[in-house]
C-alpha cells in the first residue's frame, strides 16, 4: 500500500478552469489586436525594443493561477501514512527458581557460580517479550523475590542484586523440593496459556519439608512445565549435584533436563528453553493516515499577496 495519497481526488476537476485559462492566455500570445494608437510609420518604433515589464506583463495572471492550483491541492488533502503495529498473542507466565547456596561461590564458572548464572538469567530475560517473568530463590528455604512481571528493570535489578545464603543468614543446605513448590505456588493462580519453572541448581535436595519428585508431581497436576539446569562436576567441589533426580523432576514435569559444565553451556541452555518456550503472536499494521497540505495556505496566500501588489504597482495598467 502506498504512503502517500490523495484523500479528495474528485476536486482536481477543479483545475478545468485554471487549465483553460493558461491555453487562453498561451493561444493570445500571438493573437493580433487593434493597435491602441496609429502611426504613419511604424518604422519609427523598431528601434525600441520589448521591456522587461512588457515581457512579464502576464506574471499576475500566472501567479493568480498558481495559487489557484495550490488551493485546489489543498483541497484535495495530500496525505502521508505513518504505519501503526500492534501485536496479538497473550506471554506466558515464567518463574526463575535459582540456587543461592554458598556451594554457588565456587569460582569453576567465572567469577562463580551464581554470579555467571545471574548474569545468563539476565540476558534471558531480556530476550523475552509480552512474557511475565517471576524470580524464586532458595537454600535451605524458599523465597519470593518478584511476582511474574513485565517490568523487566525491577526484574533484572532484583537479578543482579541476589545475594548467597550465608548473606542472609541461611545455612549452607539446598531446599530443591521447596524451591519447585514456592514457584509453582507462584504459578497457580495464573491464566497464562503456558507456565513454566526454570529451575538452576548445583546440588542435591538436603533440606525442606518438601521433596523434589512429590513438588514436581504437584506442580505438574498444575499444568506447570519444569526445566532443570544442574550446573558444574559433581566431583571436586563442596556439593554434589544430584542430576537423576533433576532429570527425574524435568520428566515428570514434561520439561527437559540440561547440565551446564561452563558459562557457554549455560548460554545455550537458556537460549533453547526460550527457543522452546517461544509463543505465536500475530502483527497487525494499520495505516494512519495525517494531512500534510496546510503549510500550502501560506504558500497560497504569498504568492496572492505577491501577485496583488505586482498588479497595482509594477504591472498596473491605465483603464
Amino acid at each position: 500500500m502506498s504512503d502517500f495519497r490523495f484523500a479528495n481526488l474528485e476536486v482536481f476537476i477543479l483545475l478545468v478552469p485554471a487549465l483553460l485559462l493558461i491555453a487562453l492566455v498561451w493561444r493570445n500570445r500571438w493573437a493580433t489586436t487593434s493597435p491602441v494608437l496609429r502611426y504613419s510609420d511604424t518604422s519609427l518604433l523598431s528601434a525600441f525594443s520589448a521591456t522587461t515589464r512588457m515581457r512579464l506583463r502576464r506574471l499576475p495572471d500566472m501567479l493568480s493561477v498558481l495559487t489557484w492550483i495550490l488551493l485546489i491541492v489543498l483541497l484535495a488533502r495530500p496525505q502521508v501514512a505513518d504505519a501503526e503495529i500492534s501485536t496479538s498473542g497473550a506471554g506466558i507466565d515464567i518463574v526463575l527458581a535459582l540456587d543461592i547456596s554458598d556451594s554457588m561461590a565456587n569460582d569453576d564458572f567465572s567469577p562463580n557460580r551464581l554470579e555467571a548464572a545471574k548474569a545468563v538469567v539476565a540476558d534471558f530475560v531480556s530476550q523475552r517479550r509480552y512474557d511475565r517473568i517471576g524470580l524464586v530463590v532458595f537454600a535451605e528455604q524458599a523465597f519470593y523475590q518478584a511476582p511474574p512481571t513485565t517490568d523487566y528493570n525491577v526484574l533484572l535489578s532484583l537479578v543482579e542484586s541476589t545475594p548467597f545464603a550465608h548473606e542472609l543468614g541461611l545455612g549452607d543446605r539446598t531446599a530443591v523440593g521447596m524451591g519447585i513448590a514456592t514457584a509453582a505456588n507462584m504459578l497457580r493462580a495464573s491464566d497464562a496459556p503456558s507456565r513454566v519453572i526454570i529451575l538452576l541448581t548445583d546440588g542435591e535436595n538436603n533440606a525442606g519439608q518438601i521433596d523434589p519428585i512429590t513438588a514436581a508431581e504437584a506442580a505438574s497436576a498444575l499444568g506447570i512445565r519444569i526445566y532443570t539446569i544442574g550446573i558444574g562436576l559433581s566431583s571436586g567441589v563442596s556439593s554434589e549435584v544430584d542430576f537423576s533426580t533433576l532429570q527425574r523432576i524435568a520428566s515428570i514435569g514434561q520439561g527437559q533436563h540440561y547440565v551446564a559444565l561452563d558459562r557457554e553451556d549455560l548460554f545455550n541452555i537458556y537460549d533453547e528453553i526460550s527457543s522452546l518456550e517461544a509463543v505465536e503472536r500475530t502483527n497487525q499494521f494499520r495505516l494512519l493516515w495525517q494531512d500534510i497540505g496546510w503549510p500550502l495556505v501560506l504558500v497560497a496566500l504569498a504568492v496572492l499577496l505577491i501577485e496583488r501588489i505586482l498588479r497595482h504597482t509594477v504591472f498596473q495598467t491605465i483603464p
